[in-house]
């Protein structure tokens, strides 16, 4: 089995912590309403709070035919997780192996030997262990055995559904950014090295950054979107591309994303972000160079009104 890595301080051994354990893939509201409730009971205990994820997605694993497009990196989740109140956040290698624990043994390793657990919190549908035997009450039982407490935090609702990281994934991919917006309570960003394309971008005078992006990347709707660029500290407002380029034939889907009124900019080789703010338009095919040109300009002109800072 893979060694867990650790973003953050790691706690110092044999110290008690409180453990929040989730995927968190997109770290959204719901996630984050159970990192904060863990916070709370973490101050009260004077202990650091843990948040415990996995790598690669279960599902990966466990149905590989089902594994889901990503919401976060592993290293943007663990930074949202901080953000949102961990004191550090442990990394799991979900394994073959790791999979086929018992109940028993995920508590006896995990979450008592390693990580010193004095609290836990999960959301209520949590389940745990070879084949997922183990639930909210097993582990309750576990605690009184190993002497740590359960909090099983209810599922936010967005109406009438809970918040889920499968519902943004769908928003995302079907284009609804202004819904994943809401649920995430962030804009969707996806990161990646700038490598080269066709250079035809900057033929045109609007030099893009294409972006590589890890496999399995929830990428959304093709598309014009208006958004951000960021390389290295820096970032700027964009107008982003998603798509194969019909207007020249092109095959390979991309996301490529102009920074408004910089041609300067040398980022091959170079990690960027790309955040998805409004999506403007469909994807089109022109009839000419002289027509994309037109509505090129007219994109950029709207991305640049809706980047604009607010006074």
């Amino acid at each position: 089995m893979g060694i867990p890595f650790w973003f953050g301080k790691q706690p110092a051994g044999g110290q008690r912590t409180v453990v929040a354990i989730g995927v968190f893939d997109g770290v959204h509201l719901g996630h984050r309403e159970i990192i904060a409730t863990a916070k709370r009971r973490a101050d009260e205990l004077k202990l650091p709070l843990i948040a415990l994820t996995f790598q690669p997605h279960p599902t990966a694993v466990l149905a590989p035919d089902r594994q889901p497009a990503m919401l976060t990196t592993v290293a943007n989740r663990a930074e949202l997780l901080l953000g949102a109140g961990a004191d550090a956040v442990v990394v799991w290698p979900f394994t073959k192996e790791f999979s086929s624990y018992s109940p028993e043994k995920f508590v006896d390793s995990t979450l008592c030997d390693t990580l010193g657990a004095k609290a836990v919190f999960v959301g209520a549908n949590f389940t745990y262990g070879h084949s997922a035997a183990g639930g909210v009450e097993h582990l309750r039982g576990y605690g009184l055995i190993k002497d740590f407490e359960v909090v099983a935090a209810p599922l936010l609702l967005d109406g009438l559904k809970p918040v889920s990281s499968t519902s943004i994934r769908a928003a995302i991919q079907g284009g609804d950014l202004q819904r994943a917006w809401h649920l995430l309570d962030r804009v969707h960003c996806v990161e990646g090295l700038v490598v080269h394309g066709d250079a035809r971008g900057r033929q045109l005078g609007y030099p893009t950054a294409n972006l590589a992006l890890p496999p399995h990347t929830c990428i959304p709707a093709d598309g014009v979107y208006a958004g951000w660029l960021s390389v290295a500290g820096e970032r700027w407002p964009a107008a982003i591309s998603v798509g194969t380029n019909p207007t020249f034939d092109g095959i390979e889907r991309r996301v490529e994303a102009y920074a408004l009124d910089r041609e300067d900019l040398a980022l091959y080789d170079q990690v960027a972000r790309v955040e998805f703010g409004w999506r403007l338009r469909e994807t089109l095919k022109f009839d000419s160079i002289e027509d994309l040109l037109v509505q090129m300009a007219k994109d950029c002109d709207q991305s640049r009104e809706l980047t604009r800072p607010q006074l």
